[in-house]
């Protein structure tokens, strides 16, 4: 499975990268300005949620490990944004190796409210994945209430 996995992760960065070239063909003012429709958050600020999840998620809640989350101040245009997703992509590496023969079995997690919950580590990944692809329309949506044509970046495009 954890090959599938992997695939999977491919295709993820195959339309990540999409949307990354498309990011870099927007002036960097309008990647920062903040849009009402969307609880006055940025382009950028959206892209650095998405990779704080990866590190809730993959690194703090499911391999227990201590790591700063990625600060919108310190992420101010989208050359420094690939950089944090570089990080992602190896923190997405040593989860699938980390639970390369468990990635069925159920977990407790206990969530930073204390409350408790039980998933497995194929959860924790469709989770982050599908968290991503959520937050790309809205990032494609921001880019198109501030006058740009969006490009395609799904999975499957031409």
């Amino acid at each position: 499975m954890q090959q599938i996995l992997l695939q999977q992760y491919r295709l993820v960065l195959s339309a990540r990268s999409a949307l990354f070239d498309y990011c870099k063909t927007l002036k960097p003012e309008d990647s920062l300005k903040p849009l009402p429709a969307f609880n006055n958050e940025s382009i950028l600020s959206q892209l650095i949620h998405v990779a704080n999840c990866y590190l809730f998620w993959l690194s703090k809640t499911a391999m227990q490990q201590l790591r700063p989350f990625f600060n919108n101040e310190e992420h101010q245009d989208i050359p420094s944004v690939i950089q944090v997703f570089d990080k992602v992509d190896i923190m997405m590496h040593e989860f699938l190796h980390y639970f390369s023969g468990s990635l069925e079995q159920q977990r407790l997690i206990t969530r930073p409210d204390g409350r408790q919950l039980t998933r497995s580590p194929f959860e924790i990944f469709t989770h982050v994945i599908t968290h991503e692809f959520h937050h790309k329309g809205q990032v494609v949506s921001m880019s198109r209430q501030l006058g740009y044509t969006p490009v395609d970046t799904d999975v499957v495009r031409e």
